[in-house]
């Protein structure tokens, strides 16, 4: 049913009206990729992107996602709904945001959720058409019910001075208020982040725009993020159309923060410079939300628009990251694997030794869906090798060079990659000298945290079954590596 190009009509073509037979043709192609994850969230079929609606309750955490159920391509948007009550282990509730009203009935565009009146509610973006296929987008509060989804319209339209380009709202509550940020772009073609107050959910006062010193820094931003951490105000978005510049932002859309102090009354931040969230080729639209705990966690979407990947031939695309805790040090964000995750671990296995250059070990242990450990005890080398997925044609290699502090992640070889992606390596360079590496290895993508999330790179992969080894080597002088791997459970 793979479809090369897609219509409008196609596109635009509802669920429901498909027959439950071509619908179920769809998940049997799916569920037999050889390229399904096991331990992320992923699409029963079609393509997953955003994060949304992410919100604690009652013991319950509810994640929901924007998929399109037809293919691979960006069309029709429901929200996919799962819950957990340890964000490792999920339960599915299938479609609960239907694009079934006026306001959004081109799709139900990305928003945040909140806890209000006791009761889970959402704020999203409807994306209406009209008849000359004008966009006009809706800022919608869905509340959700036991057996329904209640839907009000709160914002008709983009406010004056700003173009239809206006979504993905992030709500939440402070000080006698609640308080909404939503991704824009200006009447003069470049993004920004306004902002509305009201205090009591239902009457919202536009406030303007948030303050910061990137009054012209890319095109549009989406998917914008408000939360204090650790004494400090924080502020996600993901700008469109920024220049490449060295190692920073080599994809094709950026994702992003600013750390200072916001002014709630005159909404202007003070603030050090935008910083990646992620140096590696799949990382956007990140939602974050308070755990159980009093934690700051967060879920991105592993991919990027206009991504064109091997799963596309049988009709799914793309997944979510691990949950992941945010802190912030020394005035820069850290992100550390959730600490649940380590429910999933199965047997361990490690190994230490050195590595030399003329002196490759194949370790002894192999797999697709790992947790791996490594600590670099010694380091005398100028450069040195770890390969992941390693079998005798292909193999994920990730590169550290002493003297420049230089991460690389080196996909070239890593199996079935289009030609068309932006690229085979990234780059980071590190603040401190590199001496632990965590990394989570899945099916087909790999997560790289450096030094306890110093920072983080991530990718989908899409290395043959027997792409299973690990490889160390150096370009010269020795290493002294400790190994740790879990096999991972299957949820």
């Amino acid at each position: 049913m793979f479809l090369v190009e897609w219509t409008k009509e196609e596109r635009y073509k509802r669920l429901e009206e498909i027959p439950a037979e071509q619908y179920q043709a769809l998940l049997e192609e799916t569920t037999q990729s050889k390229w399904r994850q096991h331990f992320h969230i992923q699409p029963p079929t079609g393509l997953l992107n955003d994060p949304n609606g992410f919100v604690y309750h009652e013991g319950l955490y509810h994640l929901f996602y924007q998929w399109f159920p037809l293919g691979p391509v960006h069309g029709l948007k429901y929200w996919y709904h799962v819950t957990s009550s340890d964000l490792v282990s999920f339960e599915s509730h299938g479609p609960v945001i239907i694009p079934d009203t006026k306001y959004d009935s081109h799709g139900a565009y990305s928003g945040s959720g909140i806890v209000q009146d006791n009761r889970v509610k959402l704020v999203y973006t409807g994306n209406h058409r009209d008849s000359d296929w004008q966009r006009i987008p809706y800022q919608i509060v869905a509340a959700l019910e036991s057996d329904k989804v209640t839907k009000k319209t709160i914002i008709e339209g983009p406010a004056p001075g700003y173009t239809s380009h206006f979504r993905d709202p992030k709500v939440w509550y402070e000080n006698g208020y609640y308080y909404i940020v939503i991704g824009a772009q200006r009447t003069n073609s470049t993004g920004t982040i306004v902002i509305y107050e009201s205090d009591d959910f239902n009457d919202w006062r536009f406030k303007g725009e948030l303050g910061t010193e990137y009054n012209e820094f890319g095109y549009m931003w989406e998917c914008p993020d408000y939360f204090e951490l650790d004494g400090q105000d924080v502020v996600l978005f993901c700008p469109q159309g920024i220049e490449k510049s060295g190692d920073q932002f080599n994809n094709t859309y950026q994702s992003g923060y600013l750390i200072g102090d916001l002014d709630k009354e005159t909404f202007r931040m003070e603030h050090g410079e935008f910083t990646e969230l992620d140096n590696g080729f799949d990382f956007y639209a990140p939602q974050t939300t308070l755990g159980a705990n009093g934690e700051r966690i967060l879920f991105g979407w592993m991919g990027l628009p206009d991504t064109d990947y091997p799963t596309d031939a049988e009709n799914w695309a793309h997944c979510l990251t691990i949950p992941r805790v945010l802190s912030v040090e020394n005035g820069r964000l850290r992100q550390r694997p959730l600490p649940a995750l380590e429910k999933m671990r199965g047997a361990v296995e490690t190994a230490e030794g050195y590595a030399m250059k003329h002196n490759i070990k194949l370790h002894p242990y192999e797999g697709s869906c790992y947790e791996l450990i490594v600590d670099v005890l010694e380091n005398e080398s100028t450069e040195f090798y770890i390969e992941l997925r390693v079998s005798k044609k292909e193999s994920t290699r990730l590169i550290y060079n002493r003297a420049d502090k230089r991460f690389t992640l080196d996909r070239f070889d890593s199996g079935a990659l289009s030609e068309k992606v932006e690229g085979f390596t990234r780059s980071v360079v590190l603040e401190e000298d590199l001496t632990k590496l965590q990394i989570f290895v899945d099916e087909s993508s790999i997560e790289i945290f450096l030094n306890n999330g110093e920072k983080v790179m991530t990718s989908r992969i899409f290395p043959r079954k027997d792409a299973t080894g690990i490889r160390t080597s150096t370009e010269s002088g020795q290493v002294y590596f400790k190994f740790t791997k879990y096999d991972l459970t299957v949820n």
